[in-house]
């Protein structure tokens, strides 16, 4: 796999020229973000290795999303 370089001319572009003036959806909606820390907390109980990094994702998680 190969790096991709980028060049901008930082004294006549700025930061902002590069996005589009659209609303942006969010990375996951809130019903994905609450399906998703189930399934976090699912693995948390069922996966030994691996389940306090899920069980502590999903409270990162957790912590993010506006109440209901």
């Amino acid at each position: 796999m190969s790096a991709v370089e980028v060049s901008v001319d930082h004294d006549t572009e700025s930061a902002t020229d590069a996005y589009p003036d659209e609303p942006r959806l969010a990375l996951l909606t809130a019903a994905e973000a609450r399906e998703t820390i189930e399934h976090l907390r699912l693995l948390e109980r069922l996966d030994p290795a691996h389940g306090q990094a899920a069980g502590q994702l999903a409270a990162d998680l957790a912590r993010r999303l506006p109440t209901p």
